[in-house]
């Protein structure tokens, strides 16, 4: 079905920069909006300069293989789904990301 699968020239305009890109796939929902609260918080903490998507659309969700919302994906990578992270955690997915 290639209505769920990932086209890499999506990838290639972000990855190319040089820096992280966030999303947070979800509906909407309210747990959808705390997670992404929680990613502006850890952002502004660790002073990274990156922009936040909100996936709402559930075929773009599906092509990442998640099924459950709330999820966190950072550069390209699903690194959380099905919960909301509070900003500690997110804190620390970023950290590992900007070391790498």
């Amino acid at each position: 079905m290639s209505l769920f699968k990932k086209k890499k020239e999506d990838l290639s305009e972000t990855v190319g920069k040089g820096e992280a890109y966030v999303k947070v796939l979800g509906s909407g929902c309210a747990k959808c909006n705390q997670l992404e609260a929680a990613v502006k918080e850890a952002l502004a903490t660790l002073r990274m300069d990156t922009s936040i998507e909100h996936v709402k659309d559930f075929a773009q969700i599906a092509s990442y293989g998640v099924m459950t919302t709330p999820a966190l994906v950072v550069d390209g990578k699903v690194v959380s789904y099905g919960k909301v992270l509070k900003t500690e955690e997110v804190i620390k997915i970023l950290e590992k990301v900007k070391e790498q």
